[in-house]
């Protein structure tokens, strides 16, 4: 069942994402050679309890971390650690801030320094993905044209969409229907009408886009061993458009 939000229940998701917005800057400023991982997770948990806010992830299934931090060929689910950042990596963060029972999602992919032109061009193409989804997030069409966007913007580059993983509706809970692949028809799937939110969040490689789990039952990895991005917005849907509550550029929030 998708729950549909009203506006006033939509303003309080995008003072969630408000946060959360403000918790990437903060890190992207401290993304840079020599830092770990744990680094990152406990800024970012600072930073959200000092708002008034909680951590989405801490504890949700078990899940150790207030970010997911995933270096490299790691797709998503990378549990913050002694990991170092060097010069070169990529790393993809994601967040969920829990402001007054209400939840938004985000997540960007860094690089750290100066980084090869494969991994440039799979963070454009990534980023630049998302941005085509959000202009399909109108009431009227359907939640397959947000997914084919998607996989048309990325696989047109010859890189990969993760099939196996997806995005999601948002709400008082984080994980909320519909489930939201990144690869699909155009024109199929549910009608998307005005206070439905929803997460979307393409995840690609640079090679093949099949992957597999890590060791620690949480990170999942490109089977290939390719570079893998992660970039997420949480969208609503408004008889005005997209809204997104969670831009981390300024004039990203309507399209």
């Amino acid at each position: 069942m998708i729950i549909r939000k009203t506006p006033a229940e939509i303003d309080k998701m995008a003072a969630a994402g408000a946060i959360l917005v403000r918790t990437l800057k903060l890190l992207e400023g401290k993304v840079r050679e020599g830092v770990t991982t744990a680094d990152l997770d406990q800024a970012a948990e600072r930073y959200i309890r000092s708002q008034g806010a909680t951590p989405a992830f801490k504890g949700y299934r078990g899940f150790p971390g207030s970010i997911c931090a995933s270096p490299n060929s790691m797709v998503v689910h990378g549990i913050p650690g002694p990991y170092r950042l060097e010069r070169g990596d990529i790393i993809s963060i994601d967040v969920g801030v829990v402001l007054d029972g209400w939840v938004a999602d985000a997540a960007r992919t860094f690089a750290v320094g100066e980084v090869t032109p494969v991994a440039s061009k799979l963070l454009e193409v990534t980023e630049g993905s998302l941005f085509k989804a959000v202009e399909q997030c109108r009431p009227g069409n359907r939640l397959g044209d947000v997914s084919h966007a998607v996989q048309t913007a990325v696989e047109s580059e010859g890189m990969s969409v993760v099939r196996s993983l997806v995005g999601h509706g948002i709400g008082r809970d984080m994980h909320e229907d519909p489930q939201i692949p990144n690869y699909g028809p155009a024109g199929k799937g549910p009608l998307l009408e005005e206070g439905m939110v929803l997460a979307v969040e393409p995840m690609t490689t640079a090679g093949r886009h099949m992957v597999r789990m890590g060791d620690d039952g949480w990170a999942i990895y490109a089977q290939d061993g390719s570079l893998a991005a992660h970039f997420e917005f949480t969208i609503a849907i408004t008889a005005d458009g997209p809204r997104i509550l969670t831009p981390w550029h300024e004039g990203d929030c309507a399209l």
